[in-house]
């Protein structure tokens, strides 16, 4: 036999092989979504719960970074409203204030042996300007189906839906086996420490275990992965850390006219870029993003599905397709974002101090000192330093499993209130309350069971910032569902 025969035989034998195991993959990718429920619905008056609701967007609950000019009297008058509005949570919980404002909520269980669970949301918004929204952004109109204003999706919803579901069970007579607690902080949009962190001291103080902690991440989103047309709900496992480091030059100065080869600025820009050209390797596969597409990737149409179900094959194929956006390219790495730029503030002037703020937000599994001996590596410049810049660094949280009976439950939560929806882990880019309470519970899931499609992600921290009237009416219902699966 000739050996171009040969060698033609055995292409031949590799791409029916390659082309059977990639078959076999595919067709063993199987679905990781529970069994589908009936939608569960408590019949909640939600046009009566939206006015509730819009009572409290009322309260110019803003919290700014320097402490001494934050407006403390709307955070004590919403609470005075929460008190007046929900009497049976009042008179059933033990509610404990903290730190002045932040709320601490504790409905005993009969059961002593099952850990508690823990509700997490904020009581402060983003600040909001009147010009270009419909409505004013503190007036707390229901329009056209909607709840308007500030706190709508971010975050006060989360806060007053859990306070009604509670508020429900009481006067339906349910007592909780397992305690379950709610804690508010007032400073999440600024850094949390003095809210959520100080609850969490005080739980970590006491010695406090829970079985669960839920709060804030992601929602139940519509057309935002492409190959799924169903919503879908991604629960946050993990969260990515939070780094700035400054880079600095210094030189003499001097003027303008008889510069150096490289004055200061040039220098940090020449740092800057370089780490721009050299972003933090990707990783998908034994990732976060890997693990989130296991439990899409079945659902999804046939050709993503193959995709990524052999991406022992096609692992450098799919980095390349997700580095393409950036969104998505946040969930390969380590991203890198410089953010600030300071050199002379004379235009004819060499600056004598040159400097570069980058912001970093660190993957699971990469550490704020790795990633800053990687930075002084890839810039290569003695002259550079390099520093932490500000107080708010926090390493990567831990990766909530998936495979537990708390990820069951709250799934099964999903699926129950939102039936239509595709469920998969992920990891959230942003910091949130959430980060404070680590060490507290080995399952801290992030998630709001709002509704928005991806053209509407923009009005959180954004103009017309609003929910639907029936969607807040199912985020009643799922917390109310929650606590009711947490407790079997």
């Amino acid at each position: 036999m000739k050996k171009w025969v040969i060698v033609v035989l055995c292409i031949v034998a590799v791409v029916v092989v390659l082309g059977s195991v990639i078959a076999i993959r595919t067709m063993t990718f199987n679905s990781k979504q529970l069994p589908a429920g009936s939608k569960v619905d408590y019949k909640i008056d939600n046009d009566q719960a939206a006015q509730r609701l819009a009572e409290s967007l009322k309260f110019q609950t803003v919290f700014n970074q320097d402490k001494s000019k934050v407006d403390y009297q709307p955070f004590a008058k919403m609470q005075e409203y929460l008190a007046k509005t929900f009497p049976l949570v009042y008179s059933t919980l033990d509610v404990k204030v903290i730190n002045d404002y932040g709320l601490l909520y504790t409905w005993k269980g009969s059961d002593p042996q099952k850990k508690p669970i823990l509700l997490l949301a904020h009581q402060d918004v983003v600040p909001a300007a009147d010009e270009g929204w419909k409505y004013p952004p503190f007036s707390g109109t229901i329009a056209d189906g909607y709840i308007w204003g500030r706190g709508t999706l971010d975050d006060k919803s989360a806060l007053v839906s859990m306070l009604e579901a509670m508020e429900y069970l009481i006067k339906d007579g349910f007592q909780p086996s397992r305690t379950i607690c709610l804690a508010s902080g007032f400073d999440e949009e600024v850094t949390g420490k003095e809210g959520a962190g100080q609850i969490a001291q005080y739980l970590k103080d006491n010695g406090k275990d829970f079985e669960m902690i839920t709060d804030e991440g992601f929602l139940v989103i519509s057309g935002a992965i492409p190959g799924i047309k169903a919503p879908v709900a991604l629960i946050g496992t993990s969260e990515k850390g939070y780094l700035n480091l400054e880079l600095s030059a210094e030189s003499e100065g001097g003027h303008s006219a008889w510069p150096p080869r490289q004055t200061t600025t040039g220098i940090v820009a020449a740092a800057v870029d370089k780490l721009e050209e050299n972003p933090f390797p990707g990783k998908f596969a034994g990732g976060p993003a890997g693990q989130m597409f296991e439990y899409l990737g079945p659902e999804m149409s046939a050709l993503y599905k193959t995709i990524f179900a052999n991406t022992w094959l096609l692992d450098g194929v799919i980095q390349g397709i997700l580095s393409a956006s950036p969104p998505t390219d946040a969930t390969l790495r380590t991203t890198t974002a410089p953010t600030m730029l300071q050199g002379s503030d004379r235009e004819n002037v060499l600056p004598r101090r040159s400097s570069s703020v980058v912001n970093f937000r660190l993957l699971p599994g990469d550490t704020i000192d790795g990633v800053t001996q990687r930075v002084i590596k890839v810039i290569d410049d003695p002259r550079v330093t390099v520093k932490l810049y500000g107080g708010d660094a926090h390493e990567a949280s831990p990766v909530s499993g998936t495979d537990t009976d708390a990820f069951r439950s709250f799934s099964q939560t999903i699926h129950e209130v939102f039936p239509e929806a595709v469920i998969a882990p992920a990891m959230t880019n942003s910091a949130s309350d959430a980060t404070c309470y680590i060490g507290l519970s080995p399952n801290i899931l992030r998630f709001l069971p709002q509704r928005l499609n991806s053209d509407e992600i923009v009005m959180i921290h954004g103009t017309n910032e609003r929910i639907s009237v029936d969607n807040y009416g199912e985020m009643i219902d799922f917390y109310i569902q929650l606590i009711k699966n947490f407790d079997k």
